[in-house]
C-alpha cells in the first residue's frame, strides 16, 4: 500500500536549519575591517605601507619578524617573501587559521609561522623587527617589553606612534593606502642612564629612550654635554670641543674622539 508522507512545519524548518549550519560550516572564514577583537579591533594595512614598513625596518634573511596581533598575517607573509623567519601572534583563532592558510598559499609557509596567543604575554626577546598596527594604549602597555630587547632591534608600526617615544624616522606611502600611509621607525637603544668613569673624569646620563643629556666633572669642573644620541648601541656626544663616538656594550663604552691627543676612549659603569 502507497503512504503520502507529509513533513511537519516544525521538521522543514529543522531541516532548513540544518542545511544553513552545514553551508556556513563549509564556507571559509572571512574577517572584516572593523570586527572586534581582544584588545583592538581589526583594521588590515594596506599592502603598499606594508612594503614600506618593511623598507624602512631594511628587513633582510637574516631577520626574525615579529607582529603581536597579526590578523590574517599579511605583515608576516610579506617579511617572508623576504626570506626573513617570522611569526604572528594573534588571539582570534580563526585568524590564525586564515593566516596560516594564506602563508601556504603564498609559498611562505616554511618561514611564516602563526600562534595563537595574547599579545601581552608573547615573549618578543629574539625578535630582531617588530612590525605592528597597534593603538596606542596597546603600544603604552607594551613599551616596558619594548625597551627590555636588544640594543638595534626595530619597531616599524603603521600610524600610531609610541606615546613619549620619538621615532627615528618617518617615511609616508605615496601608493593607495587610504587613511593609513604613514610608517614610523624605532631603534631600540641601549640603556646607558647613570654614572661612568671616562679618563680622569666622571660621566652622568640622563636618558629618554633614545635622547640623552647630562654631565661631565673632572678636576672639580662640570660641564654639560651636548649633541648626545643613541641610535641602537651606537652612541655620540660632545664634551666642550671634543666628539665622541662609540659602541655601548652592557656596562662598558668604548670609540673614538676628536681630542688633541688623539685616539680612542672606554668609559665603564661606576653606579652599579
Amino acid at each position: 500500500m502507497k503512504r503520502n508522507f507529509l513533513l511537519s512545519p516544525f521538521a522543514v524548518l529543522l531541516a532548513l536549519c540544518c542545511g544553513l549550519a552545514s553551508h556556513a560550516a563549509d564556507k571559509p572564514y572571512e574577517p572584516f575591517s572593523g570586527q572586534a577583537g581582544k584588545d583592538v579591533v581589526w583594521v588590515p594595512t594596506p599592502p603598499a605601507l606594508v612594503e614600506r614598513m618593511l623598507d624602512l625596518a631594511k628587513v633582510t634573511p637574516s631577520d626574525f619578524v615579529m607582529d603581536l596581533g597579526s590578523g590574517d598575517g599579511r605583515n608576516i607573509i610579506a617579511a617572508a617573501r623576504r626570506g626573513a623567519r617570522a611569526l604572528g601572534v594573534e588571539f582570534n583563532p580563526d585568524m590564525v587559521s586564515l593566516s596560516e592558510r594564506e602563508a601556504e598559499q603564498a609559498g611562505v609557509g616554511g618561514k611564516a609561522k602563526f600562534v595563537q596567543g595574547d599579545m601581552f604575554e608573547a615573549d618578543i626577546s629574539q625578535a630582531t623587527v617588530l612590525a605592528l598596527f597597534l593603538l596606542p594604549e596597546n603600544l603604552t602597555r607594551l613599551t616596558p617589553k619594548f625597551v627590555e630587547l636588544r640594543p638595534g632591534t626595530r619597531i616599524v608600526l603603521n600610524t600610531f606612534g609610541i606615546p613619549g617615544w620619538e621615532p627615528d624616522q618617518v617615511e609616508h606611502s605615496e601608493a593607495d593606502c587610504g587613511a593609513w600611509c604613514s610608517a614610523l621607525l624605532y631603534i631600540v637603544p641601549a640603556n646607558v642612564a647613570g654614572e661612568w668613569e671616562l679618563g680622569g673624569g666622571r660621566l652622568r646620563l640622563e636618558q629618554t629612550f633614545q635622547m640623552l643629556s647630562g654631565t661631565f666633572e673632572a678636576e672639580g669642573v662640570t660641564v654639560p654635554i651636548a649633541d648626545a644620541s643613541l641610535q641602537g648601541d651606537r652612541i655620540r656626544f660632545r664634551v666642550k670641543d671634543t666628539h665622541y663616538s662609540g659602541v655601548v656594550r652592557g656596562d662598558t663604552m668604548a670609540g673614538q674622539s676628536s681630542a688633541a691627543a688623539g685616539g680612542s676612549w672606554r668609559a665603564r659603569r661606576s653606579d652599579l
